[in-house]
């Protein structure tokens, strides 16, 4: 539908992705078909969020993430520091190397296909995800698989799939050593030794690992996966097990579904957050319920009531 004067889209758009070619032709594209499309460019770490205030001050009535899950983020932090009646809908336009957060919202990949959606699609209220006071909106993921995961992104595939030999050589040439996490939440707590943890919004992280498969962004409740640290290859093949079935209380794996989980470590652990490295020896996570309208793919299936 062609915008009349008043609908303004702002796309928000990494710079290293600001030359495709793609991009500038579904731009152009849209463009000739009446949508008031602005265009605006990242440069550093940061810039995405001043450019929220920008393109609100200059009345955009949708918001466009152009970048991968760091980008994302960063926008939808900027959204944040808005007033919930001021803050416009919120496109993706997948262009990162994982995508996890549009896989999971199961979003065209390509740009024309995702550009046409953020500009036109259905909008709905999403929760946001809080590590104290720092959004995110799909997964943090922490321990061991967010160590090498920062350098190596095969790490947390070796972790989850069948290479149960070469992770256990990582363990004893880097003599690994867990940390020891304590969790609370509304139900129950756990002091274990922690090899692996993830806390969800969204359903997947890593490239493509579904950490949190029962994940809905609208339903006030995170997805708590923790794995306890294990000594040998048949604990190990005992963890693989325990993860395809994701029991809410198993030998090494637990799974539950939580509005909020406090968090402290012995040391500075390691997390990424939508994909952007942290350490923190204490959080607290939680969820602001329906505080971000997201523009969604029909029968989106990270939404309870897909519609």
């Amino acid at each position: 539908m062609a915008s009349h004067g008043k609908e303004s889209t702002w796309l928000i758009l990494n710079g290293k992705s600001a030359q495709q070619p793609e991009i500038r032709e579904a731009v152009e594209h849209l463009r000739r078909q009446g949508h008031d499309l602005r265009v605006r460019v990242t440069w550093e770490g940061g810039d995405g969020v001043g450019l929220v205030d920008d393109a609100i001050a200059g009345g955009a009535t949708r918001i466009v993430a152009g970048g991968g899950d760091g980008s994302i983020n960063e926008i939808v932090a900027g959204l944040m520091r808005q007033a919930p009646e001021r803050r416009p809908a919120m496109g993706v336009l997948p262009l990162g190397s994982a995508n996890d957060f549009a896989h999971g919202l199961n979003l065209p990949m390509t740009p024309h296909e995702a550009l046409a959606l953020a500009i036109t699609g259905d909008v709905r209220q999403v929760d946001v995800g809080k590590l104290d006071d720092e959004p995110f909106i799909n997964v943090a993921s922490g321990g061991f698989g967010a160590e090498i995961t920062t350098s190596t992104p095969v790490g947390l595939k070796r972790l989850l799939g069948g290479g149960a030999y070469s992770l256990m050589g990582m363990l004893k040439a880097w003599n690994y050593q867990p940390f020891e996490g304590h969790m609370r939440w509304p139900d129950d707590e756990a002091r274990v030794p922690l090899f692996m943890l993830a806390i969800g919004n969204g359903c997947q992280a890593g490239g493509g690992q579904r950490l949190a498969p029962s994940a809905k962004l609208d339903d006030g409740l995170l997805e708590l996966l923790f794995v306890r640290h294990f000594n040998s290859l048949g604990e190990l093949k005992r963890i693989i097990d325990e993860l395809e079935n994701l029991p809410q209380d198993g030998e090494f794996v637990r799974y539950l579904r939580v509005p909020w989980v406090e968090f402290d470590s012995n040391g500075a652990f390691p997390l990424n957050l939508d994909g952007e490295p942290r350490r923190y020896g204490h959080f607290r996570a939680s969820l602001d319920r329906g505080a971000l309208p997201l523009v969604v793919p029909k029968s989106c299936p990270l939404l309870l009531y897909p519609g």
